[in-house]
Order: C-alpha cells, then sequence, then structure tokens
C-alpha cells in the first residue's frame, strides 16, 4: 500500500464554540477524552501514515505545541494560513510540502468513523460521502454509476443525498495543486471563497475518475449542543472499564484522565474530565470538564466548563410542607 501524506487543515476560529475558542483553537478542545484533532490523528496513525501537514491559522501555535509534545513519532509540518480565504486556499498552501505524493485530506474540526485502511487500499481517488435526510445544508456528490459525475455546493433541488463530509484520497495531487492554482488565479469564489470542490469538479471536467466512500460516523464539534451529542456518542464506543476512584462513584460510560483529582462526587454517565481539574463534592452527568478546572459542590448537567475555570456551587437539603412556594438564587 503506498501510503498518502496527510493535509489536516484546522486554522477554523471556531466562532460558534465561544467563549471557549476564545482562549482554545477549535481543533484543541476536548471531547471524549482527547482533543478533536488527536482523534483524527490517532485514527492515521494506528493505518501506519506518519507524515502529516497542519494548515494553522488562529492560535496556530497552540496546535503546533500539542502535535509535537503529543505526537513526536510523527513526521508534522505546518503551514501557515494567514488569511481565511477557504479551504481550497487552505489546501493549496500545502502544496510545496505535499509535492508528488498520494494526499489524504481530513478536516480537522470534525470527527469521523471510517474504515481508512479500506478506504487507501484502493488506488483511486475518492471522496467521503455520507448519506443525510436534507442535501440542500450540505456540499453533495451526484453520481453516474460508481464513478462521481458532479458535485453541487448546498443544492437548492438536490438531485442526491450523498453529502460531502471532509474526507478526500487523491492519488495524484499535482492534479489537484493545479486545478486549485486555476481557481487561485482566475479569482473563482463560491461565497467569497476558493473552495475545494470547485477545483474537484473541474478535475472531473478534464476527465479524473473519482469514486465515493462511505462514512459510518460524521460527528459534529461545531456548537455547544452538538459537541456535547459527540462526546456521548464516542463515549458510548469507548472500550475498557472505567476507573476506581475510593469514595466517589464512577457511572460509565465516561473518560477521566489520570491526572484528575475526583473527591466525594459522581460522576457520569458521559462525562468527560480532563487532565488537572479537580472535582470534589459535584454530580457531573453529560458534560465536558476541560483541563485544570475545578468543580465544587455543584450539580451539572449537559454543560461545557472550560480549561482552567473555578465552578462553585452549594448544595441545600430542603424540607419543604405543602403548598409551599421556595425560590432559590
Amino acid at each position: 500500500m503506498n501510503l498518502p501524506i496527510a493535509v489536516i487543515p484546522v486554522a477554523g476560529v471556531g466562532s460558534r464554540l465561544r467563549p471557549h475558542t476564545h482562549t482554545v483553537p477549535k481543533a484543541l478542545i476536548n471531547v471524549a477524552g482527547k482533543a478533536m484533532v488527536a482523534h483524527i490523528i490517532d485514527e492515521l496513525f494506528a493505518i501506519g501514515i506518519r507524515e502529516y501537514v497542519f494548515v494553522v491559522g488562529y492560535m496556530g501555535e497552540r496546535v503546533r505545541q500539542h502535535v509535537l509534545r503529543h505526537y513526536p513519532e510523527i513526521t508534522a509540518h505546518f503551514v501557515e494560513q494567514p488569511e481565511r480565504k477557504g479551504l481550497g486556499h487552505a489546501i493549496y498552501l500545502t502544496r510545496e510540502a505535499v509535492g508528488d505524493r498520494p494526499v489524504l485530506i481530513v478536516l480537522g474540526d470534525t470527527i469521523f468513523r471510517v474504515d481508512f485502511g479500506g478506504v487507501l487500499e484502493k488506488s483511486a481517488n475518492q471522496i467521503g460521502v455520507k448519506e443525510v435526510e436534507d442535501p440542500r445544508r450540505f456540499g453533495i456528490v451526484e453520481m453516474n454509476g460508481l464513478r462521481v459525475s458532479r458535485f453541487v455546493e448546498k443544492p437548492k433541488d438536490p438531485r442526491s443525498r450523498l453529502a460531502i463530509v471532509g474526507i478526500y484520497h487523491l492519488t495524484d495531487a499535482p492534479l489537484l495543486y493545479g486545478a486549485l492554482e486555476e481557481i487561485i488565479r482566475h479569482g473563482r469564489t463560491t461565497a467569497g471563497e476558493y473552495q475545494l470542490t470547485d477545483a474537484l469538479q473541474a478535475m472531473l471536467e478534464e476527465g479524473v475518475d473519482m469514486q465515493v466512500f462511505s462514512v459510518q460516523g460524521w460527528y459534529d464539534c461545531g456548537k455547544p449542543e452538538t459537541l456535547l451529542s459527540t462526546n456521548r456518542e464516542l463515549l458510548e464506543l469507548r472500550d475498557g472499564a472505567s476507573p476506581e476512584i475510593p469514595g466517589s462513584v464512577i457511572i460509565p460510560p465516561v473518560a477521566v484522565d489520570p491526572t484528575a483529582e475526583i473527591r466525594e462526587s459522581v460522576i457520569g454517565p458521559f462525562a468527560t474530565i480532563a487532565a488537572r481539574t479537580v472535582i470534589e463534592g459535584s454530580v457531573i452527568r453529560n458534560s465536558i470538564v476541560n483541563e485544570g478546572a475545578r468543580v465544587t459542590h455543584m450539580l451539572l448537567d449537559a454543560s461545557l466548563i472550560g480549561e482552567d475555570a473555578i465552578v462553585k456551587g452549594a448544595y441545600r437539603r430542603l424540607n419543604v410542607g405543602d403548598s409551599s412556594e421556595i425560590h432559590l438564587t
């Protein structure tokens, strides 16, 4: 198998996840026990990919530090996208690092469940897709038999329900970069940005064959509610036993970092507790508590707690008679 070089764009701001992304790049937001981008790297590393190009922008130095600290065994290149001009522009900036090798592009702000090994066994240009209920919200592919016939961005009258999820395996990178160079040179933008799908469409029009492969899991991490939903689904897929913590109750599935200090608390189900956190006298479920946070005497449900945040409360014990009305503030 001729393994490709992986390109992972992580330059996005993540405005819908504010205030968390004011201080943490979206790619490093914790979900199910590790950073978003770590889920991707771990999947690709498991099938043998050792060389990566990260397109960085907003707080790019933090991404760089995270990758170099946690993945010293990979060859990592970092390319800065100083202006956000679209995904096509981001990929074009990686042309020198990639050269003429096959390339696997995986968007760094979404988590996938896919048989990457099976994808790479085929020496064909392939696009990851998933069937969706409302194709009008997505870029879609139209098919002619087993081959892609057209790419359409957010069609008003869709002829296909196969949404493009953000994984692209392209065996001839120079063709891709040539198409991207053409659209950039001629200023061909869609919604004010240079789109990767426009370059792929140009490749189709030049006679390049493209196929699709199905993605089993496509997990959105773009908003607090979808991030928590993704955290829940990924925790359900985790293997291994939950930790036993004397004096506390752990209700699986959970992800608890070994460096977390948990005292007299109930954790879970569906809770992610990151490194260096301190949890005391609290009940935390269906929530993510990020690195270095401290939570004391709280009941948290469907909550996101940022890095180094301090959250304190006070339990109340009540003996309330009939026809009473109590207001607690």
